[in-house]
């Protein structure tokens, strides 16, 4: 049992950033810390921690053990649970990579309701849209609408992301509506960096991709959703945040025989760690409220409805 607490000691050192830290979230003397880390050190027959009078960091081997010890730790925690059978009753630590506009919006408030719900979990949120392999940078979870593999990393449907292509009426009076995919070429468009300048549409003889010219690149679909409000372009943007503007009037729907390619939401656990019962509580939570907001429809005139197809 002192090895999970000095486990537990070190991975609150690293989220604390600090000994004198960690020792008041734990409610215990700083000297108590330190000695569980050195007991640690001595384990693990290495240093963990660079220590200076201002700063705490990890070292190399502090570093590997930091990745490994979040799985041992939260699988602790699961073989607890089993043995007290209270299953029901979640408890650790999980470490969370959402995409930022959708968090912002939706997925921000998810997470404090499980909180909530669940008053023995923790929770460490950090937000990007970028591909990210949740092994390599020590997360339970990392929910992304990219595509992606990563070797010894589960992918976890969780619901379509139904897209878009939008301008202002302002916009199409200056620079006409296009007609066909092929017709972007000639408009100013708003591209969503991590997806990249190339669009992707459906036709009845396939897909069809088209390299646009980029009057804004940015990496929140919310500045491209300001900037299309604007009439700077024309941009493809995710239905829930597209939404409110079409049934305004704001923004107006475009090529509805040519909807925008769909995506998936996933969720990327490490397989380590998928059978947790605090990770699955978690996807299946993320996955009823995305599902929910994916069957949400844009009932403003002109919306493009697209059934779904499997993710895999």
């Amino acid at each position: 049992m002192d090895s999970i607490t000095n486990l537990r000691t070190f991975l609150t050192v690293v989220n604390c950033s600090g000994f004198s830290e960690a020792a008041r979230f734990m409610n215990v003397v700083p000297s108590v810390v330190a000695k569980r880390i050195a007991q640690l050190e001595l384990a693990m027959g290495a240093r963990l921690f660079k220590r200076t009078t201002r700063s705490v960091a990890l070292t190399d081997a502090g570093q590997r053990l930091h990745v490994r010890a979040l799985a041992v730790v939260s699988e602790f925690d699961d073989l607890a649970s089993v043995v007290r059978r209270d299953e029901s009753r979640l408890e650790g630590h999980l470490r969370l990579m959402l995409p930022t506009t959708l968090t912002l919006l939706y997925l921000g408030d998810v997470v404090s309701r499980f909180l909530a719900d669940n008053d023995r979990v923790t929770a460490e949120v950090a937000l990007a849209d970028r591909s990210i392999n949740p092994l390599e940078e020590a997360f339970d979870v990392v929910v992304s609408g990219r595509t992606a593999r990563y070797e010894g990393v589960t992918q976890i449907p969780l619901a379509p992301i139904h897209y878009v292509l939008c301008g202002s009426t302002e916009y199409l009076t200056r620079f006409s509506t296009p007609a066909h995919p092929h017709d972007l070429a000639a408009h100013r468009c708003l591209v969503f960096n991590p997806a990249g300048r190339t669009w992707s549409f459906n036709s009845q003889h396939g897909p069809i991709l088209i390299d646009v010219p980029a009057r804004l690149v940015a990496d929140d679909a919310h500045s491209l959703l300001l900037a299309a409000q604007q009439g700077l372009g024309l941009a493809i943007l995710p239905g829930y945040l597209a939404k409110t503007s079409l049934e305004r009037g704001e923004l107006l729907p475009l090529l509805p025989d040519h909807p925008v390619t769909e995506a998936w939401f996933k969720a990327f656990v490490p397989r380590r760690v998928e059978r947790l019962a605090l990770v699955r509580a978690m996807c299946d939570r993320l996955r009823q409220a995305l599902a929910e907001l994916s069957q949400a429809d844009i009932v403003s005139k002109g919306t493009l409805r697209r059934g779904r197809r499997d993710p895999m």
